[in-house]
């Protein structure tokens, strides 16, 4: 009986360190474009983030199409881009606040 408890908790932390490689191959690298402006001499901060957060959905459709177009600028200014590009991103496809509430009943 021991064996076989063995053999389970053997394959359980097996299970564990496949999922931990697996899930830690999917981080995110550094960007090498950051603080290094476009060809254009251009940065792109918060509010050019926010703005393309928010169009993300339609330039997302776009974007499988074309080659020429993506969904996140690479040329940016870091954290204050990002924070732009969550928010609208958030903005726009609703963020978690209408998945809490709760149907009301009477």
């Amino acid at each position: 009986m021991k064996a076989k408890t063995k053999s389970k908790s053997l394959q359980w932390a097996l299970l564990a360190i496949v999922l931990l490689l697996v899930l830690s191959a999917c981080a995110a690298g550094a960007n090498p474009a950051v603080d290094v402006p476009s060809a254009e001499g251009e940065l792109a901060g918060f509010w050019l983030g926010l703005w393309q957060g928010i169009i993300v959905p339609i330039t997302w459709i776009i974007s499988l199409f074309s080659d020429t177009v993506s969904i996140y600028e690479v040329h940016n200014n870091g954290g204050w881009y990002d924070t732009g590009f969550l928010l609208g991103a958030g903005f726009f496809l609703g963020g978690s606040g209408a998945g809490s509430r709760g149907v009301r009943r009477r």
